[in-house]
């Protein structure tokens, strides 16, 4: 391990490496569904192996029955998120890009997922309403982790379409550090700013933040329970 020393990336990726071998190793089914991602050409985007797990398990220990993913990609955090439902649990993952949607689709029917699993198409905040029209929900746990710069309007969906107890989580808050940026240029940057000052301020919510570093490099999640 002392090649890594004098590089802070290099040895982000080697613990988050020893730490997926021995925790959340991959198989058949979620290592078919990055290397289908990648030859679709999709970007290299996706939750790192251990933080799938810890989505898993945070599904699990909330006991989730309904899940409600608002970013699916290739659909690898969603395969994580949907192994933790029972049998008869429900996930409904909304994804912007109809490519993206139709990889993510392929490899829920590959990992078995197909019925537990449903991928909408469309601009997330249109699916958003159709979901509350519907009467969908409330949902368990929701995993936010789509275009940044709608992140207080997620938020805002989420607690729309959730219950005292749902849990919400926001992946990469922390954005390299430049999260405390006070005038940032990037809108995404704003967009997260502006979802942090949201929580902060709603009182049906109790948050905390951490950053992480590994094989995605520096950044961070939100973890908010919906009390009231």
């Amino acid at each position: 391990m002392n090649q890594h020393t004098d590089d802070p990336q290099a040895r982000w990726s080697a613990v988050d490496a020893y730490v997926t071998d021995l925790l959340a190793p991959a198989d058949e089914a979620l290592t078919a569904a990055l290397t289908a991602s990648d030859e679709a050409g999709l970007p290299r985007i996706a939750v790192a192996p251990n933080q799938g797990k810890l989505l898993h398990l945070l599904a699990r220990v909330q006991g989730a029955r309904s899940i409600l993913e608002i970013g699916t990609l290739g659909g690898y955090s969603t395969i994580w998120l949907a192994r933790a439902l029972p049998p008869d649990g429900r996930l409904v993952s909304l994804e912007y890009d109809p490519a993206h949607a139709e990889v993510a689709r392929l490899n829920l029917a590959r990992a078995g997922l197909d019925q537990v699993a449903e991928v909408r198409t469309g601009a997330a905040l249109d699916t958003l309403a159709r979901l509350e029209a519907e009467g969908a929900g409330p949902f368990d746990l929701v995993f936010v982790d789509a275009d940044k710069k709608n992140n207080p309007h997620y938020v805002e969906w989420a607690l729309r379409l959730t219950r005292p107890g749902s849990v919400i989580v926001v992946d990469n808050v922390v954005r390299g550090g430049r999260i405390v940026d006070e005038a940032p240029a990037d809108e995404a940057i704003r967009g997260t700013r502006e979802m942090f000052d949201l929580v902060a301020r709603d009182p049906r919510l109790d948050a905390t933040a951490f950053q992480t570093v590994g094989a995605k490099g520096y950044d961070g999640m939100l973890v908010a329970r919906v009390v009231s």
